[in-house]
């Protein structure tokens, strides 16, 4: 069954003018290091309230969230040690399947998956794919302004961490 077309122009409207106010509210752009599509941002908090932020500023967003993986506890239960790694997975559906309507492949990078994770000195870091990387790896020309949006959401949610 296919959306009225009206239906979808409101929904994708919608979506920008959320993607638009939030681009005001975003902190300084994270970068990728290097040619990987890792980006990196620094928590300034510990783990257990960079996560509690992040989901509360996802929820405040009115962005869906889908689940939460404690990998530690997971590789514990397996008789492994891993240094504490929880997984966030979140999304925008009237944005992220626009990535996948481009190019079916893109839901493997869809929906979105951010990493907190704890080096061996302590730091907590948020970690994500970065959109213009996975623009590239499915060659999809035609979203850009839906990937600088995902990219600015995602900006923003981890700014939620980058101040105590």
């Amino acid at each position: 069954m296919s959306r009225h077309p009206a239906s979808y122009l409101v929904s994708l409207c919608l979506s920008l003018l959320l993607f638009s106010l939030l681009e005001v509210a975003a902190g300084p752009a994270a970068k990728a290091g290097g040619d990987d599509g890792i980006v990196r941002v620094k928590s300034a908090v510990p783990m257990t309230e960079a996560i509690s932020r992040i989901k509360a500023d996802i929820a405040s967003k009115g962005i869906m969230f889908f689940t939460e993986i404690d990998q530690a506890k997971l590789a514990s239960d397996a008789g492994i040690e891993l240094r504490p790694s929880t997984l966030l997975v979140f999304g925008n559906p009237p944005l992220g399947t626009q990535f996948i309507t481009a190019n079916p492949n893109a839901g493997l990078d869809c929906p979105v998956r951010l990493l907190l994770t704890q080096d061996d000195n302590g730091d907590v870091w948020a970690v994500w794919t970065d959109f213009d990387w996975i623009a590239r790896r499915h060659n999809i020309r035609s979203r850009e302004a839906q990937f600088r949006m995902a990219t600015k959401v995602v900006g923003s949610i981890t700014s939620t961490i980058t101040t105590k």
